[in-house]
């Protein structure tokens, strides 16, 4: 009998990252032996057991056969002679597909530190390399969801490169794409994959791979639809940026993308086109349609109800955060849509929503103000001394030059 850590443990040690849960393969062993050592075993599909102590996972080495449409269409054969390089054939990436070996079941202190890595996965870390590990990636429709919450995960917005996903495997996953395997992912496990990429430091790099690879229109369609938008899909991408900076909640960032699917009053939340408007002046209607139209979403994608509710709760509160800031201080208008806000969020029984809202208005509005000052800056670095006359000397060059650049922030204004 032979006991390896796997998977994530393996790879998050080689990128030097921190990681708290560890999976583990038994070679050689039956689930007699598993059940004999004190093992519980879980599940009736898979050969997986949970130690007495740790209760840490212990999946006997096994190997997978596609027999049906899902990831739940798969057959399972577990045997004491299937070995270490069969089970990490059946895995997704290269780079969860190495195990280094323990001392025994019930002791998991590292025995020589040898890393077994049959299918390159080291030097897929190495280039930042998202590869399959076979052509049995593309019978798991799943993967494509994995394989972006891995790009996600990774993802550092400061780095001059970024893991990318291998080309060979871009192939793959058109070829799920054309077929109607993600047609057969349950909304459940759509939700589990895409809940826990939302949760991850840079969430917005997650829907752009989905985007990149082709797979959002056949998972999101509605929310792949609205990201078509180049001015939405920068405001969405720009606030799931800051709410991962800022550690907002999970029903915070979902919001977040519900916000995609606003397009009738994505400019009303702009800070600036308050300005000059005051709540009462807001249509109603287009904020509750919003809202409907996310609810729907939602509940296609069996998102839980609390934080569906949130969503839908911004979206019928949003205009009246926005103009929030501009309320006059002696205005009935404003005292009757401060009362209505106070109504919609149930804050005369407990202002934590209404904060929350608050708080995530706020990152939306930041998120625009940096989006803005982007293109400022492109403005004002665009103009150069081939944009002023070539006639002028000394210090009428520097005062044309300065000039033109505030001419050019101007025009965006």
């Amino acid at each position: 009998m032979q006991v390896y850590i796997v998977g994530g443990a393996v790879r998050d040690e080689l990128l030097n990252r921190p990681y708290t849960d560890k999976d583990f393969v038994v070679v050689g062993a039956t689930p007699e032996q598993m059940i004999e050592a004190g093992f519980i075993q879980v599940g009736a599909d898979f050969p997986v057991f949970l130690h007495p102590k740790t209760k840490e996972e212990y999946a006997l080495a096994r190997t997978e056969r596609k027999s049906g449409k899902g990831y739940k269409g798969f057959e399972v054969y577990a045997s004491p002679e299937v070995t270490i390089e069969e089970d990490l054939l059946r895995r997704d990436l290269t780079i969860n597909a190495m195990a280094i070996e323990v001392k025994s079941l019930m002791d998991d202190t590292i025995l020589t530190g040898e890393v077994i890595d049959p299918y390159g996965g080291r030097e897929d870390i190495k280039t930042k390399t998202l590869r399959h590990v076979s052509e049995a990636f593309s019978e798991d429709p799943l993967r494509v969801l994995r394989i972006a919450r891995f790009y996600g995960r990774f993802y550092d917005p400061k780095a001059e490169h970024n893991f990318e996903v291998a080309a060979d495997t871009l192939k793959l996953i058109e070829h799920i794409n054309q077929a109607d395997e993600l047609q057969h992912l349950t909304a459940e496990r759509v939700w589990q994959e895409t809940s826990r990429a939302l949760m991850q430091d840079t969430p917005h790099a997650y829907f752009d791979c989905l985007l990149t690879v082709g797979a959002l229109p056949h998972i999101f369609p509605s929310i792949a639809n609205a990201l078509g938008d180049d001015k939405i899909k920068a405001l969405v991408f720009q606030a799931l940026q800051l709410a991962g900076q800022l550690n907002l909640s999970l029903q915070q960032r979902w919001a977040i993308i519900m916000l995609s699917l606003a397009q009738e009053v994505i400019d009303v939340l702009n800070p600036r086109h308050h300005s000059n408007h005051h709540p009462h002046q807001i249509d109603e209607a287009l904020f509750s349609a919003w809202a409907s139209k996310l609810k729907q979403v939602s509940h296609n994608l069996k998102v839980p109800k609390k934080t569906t509710q949130f969503a839908a709760s911004y979206a019928n509160c949003s205009g009246y955060l926005a103009a929030y800031p501009y309320l006059g201080q002696h205005s009935d208008s404003d005292a009757n849509s401060l009362a209505k806000l106070i109504v919609l969020t149930k804050a005369d029984k407990d202002p934590s929503e209404l904060h929350e809202l608050i708080q995530l208005h706020k990152v939306i509005e930041m998120a625009w103000q940096q989006l803005e000052m982007t293109d400022f800056i492109k403005a004002y670095t665009q103009i150069s001394m081939a944009d002023i006359d070539p006639d002028l000397q000394g210090s009428a060059i520097g005062t044309a030059l300065s000039a033109a650049r505030i001419n050019a922030i101007a025009q965006i204004l």
